[in-house]
C-alpha cells in the first residue's frame, strides 16, 4: 500500500479511535445521571454498551499501531458528541436517546468511510471496520426501537 494511501487510513482510525472514546465518556455519564421509572432500561443499555464501545477503540488503537501510526493522548483530544452531551434535566431520556442515535449514525459513516478506503488496499483493516460496523448499527438499532416507544 502506498504511503499516501496508508496516512489516509490513519487519519481516518484516528477519527473512528476518538469517535469511541468520547462515547465511552458520555455513555458512562448519561447511564449514570439520568432519573426517572423510564430511564431504567436506557441506562442499562448504555452502561452495557460501554464495554463494547471502548472494545471497538481498543482494536482501532492496536490497528493504529499495527499500522506504523501512535495513538494519540487525551492532549489531542477534540469533543464532537454535542447531542450526546448530559441533559440539564436529568430525567430527559429522550434526548439522551437521540444523542446515542446521532453518535451511533456518525459511527456508522464513518465505519462506512474507512471500509471504502480500505477496499483493494487494505483487508484488515477493512474487516475490522465491517465487524465494527455491525455493532453500531445494532445500538442504532436498540435506540431506534427506545425512541419509537417513547414518541408512541
Amino acid at each position: 500500500m502506498s504511503d499516501n494511501k496508508k496516512q489516509a487510513i490513519l487519519v481516518e482510525l484516528t477519527t473512528a479511535y476518538w469517535m469511541e472514546m468520547e462515547t465511552v465518556m458520555n455513555y458512562v455519564c448519561n447511564s449514570v445521571n439520568l432519573d426517572g421509572v423510564r430511564a431504567e432500561e436506557v441506562k442499562n443499555a448504555l452502561a452495557t454498551d460501554v464495554q463494547e464501545e471502548l472494545g471497538h477503540a481498543q482494536t482501532l488503537a492496536r490497528r493504529i499501531r499495527e499500522l506504523g501510526g501512535t495513538v494519540p493522548g487525551s492532549l489531542a483530544f477534540l469533543a464532537t458528541q454535542q447531542m450526546l452531551q448530559p441533559p440539564a434535566e436529568s430525567t430527559d431520556v429522550l434526548s439522551v436517546i437521540k444523542g446515542v442515535i446521532d453518535a451511533e449514525d456518525a459511527a456508522v459513516r464513518q465505519y462506512n468511510k474507512i471500509i471504502k478506503l480500505c477496499d483493494g488496499v487494505d483487508y484488515v483493516t477493512q474487516d475490522l471496520c465491517i465487524t465494527a460496523l455491525a455493532g453500531e448499527e445494532t445500538h442504532c438499532r436498540e435506540f431506534k426501537g427506545f425512541l419509537a416507544g417513547y414518541e408512541r
